[in-house]
C-alpha cells in the first residue's frame, strides 16, 4: 500500500471535495458558485497532492500548454461567470491533460468485480482497450499488481 504523508492526505480530500462540488455543480445546472469552488478545491488538492513545484512543471510542460491553456482558462471563463462555455473549454483540457491517465483508470476498473465485468462485455471491451499509442507502437500496460498501476499513475504525475 502506498504511505501518504499528512499533506497528501488534506490533497486528496480537496480533490476529492473539488470532484464533488464540480459534479453537484452541473447536476444542478451548471451552478456558477459550486463550480467555481469545486475548480478551486481540485487545482488546490492537486497542488496539495505531489506539491507545488511538481503541479507548475505538469502544467505547464512544452507539449501541455495548449491543454493548461484550455483547463485554466476554463476555470477563468467559470470564475467570471460563464458556466457553461467555462465547462466545455475545461473538459477538453482536462482530457489533452490528463488522457494519459485514461488507460490506467480503465486497467483499474478493469479489476474490479462487478465494473469489470461490465467492461468485458462484447461492445464494450472493444471501446475500452488496454493499449495505448506511444512513439507509433503499441503496448500494452501492466495491470497485473497494484504496485504497477501506482507506478505507472506516479510516471505520468511526475514526467
Amino acid at each position: 500500500m502506498i504511505s501518504l504523508s499528512d499533506t497528501q492526505k488534506i490533497g486528496m480530500g480537496l480533490t476529492g471535495f473539488g470532484v464533488f462540488f464540480l459534479f453537484f455543480g452541473m447536476i444542478l445546472f451548471f451552478d456558477k458558485a459550486l463550480l467555481a469552488i469545486g475548480n478551486v478545491l481540485f487545482v488546490a488538492g492537486l497542488s496539495f497532492v505531489i506539491g507545488l513545484e511538481r503541479t507548475f512543471r505538469f502544467f505547464f510542460q512544452k507539449h501541455k500548454m495548449k491543454a493548461t491553456g484550455f483547463f485554466l482558462g476554463g476555470v477563468l471563463i467559470v470564475l467570471i461567470g460563464w458556466p457553461l462555455i467555462g465547462m466545455i473549454l475545461e473538459i477538453y483540457g482536462f482530457f489533452l491533460l490528463f488522457r494519459g491517465f485514461f488507460p490506467v483508470v480503465v486497467g483499474f476498473i478493469r479489476r474490479v468485480p462487478v465494473l469489470g465485468y461490465l467492461l468485458n462485455l462484447p461492445g464494450i471491451s472493444s471501446v475500452s482497450l488496454k493499449r495505448i499509442h506511444s512513439n507509433g507502437q503499441l503496448k500494452y500496460l501492466p495491470w497485473s499488481t497494484n504496485a504497477c498501476v501506482a507506478e505507472t499513475v506516479l510516471f505520468c504525475l511526475y514526467h
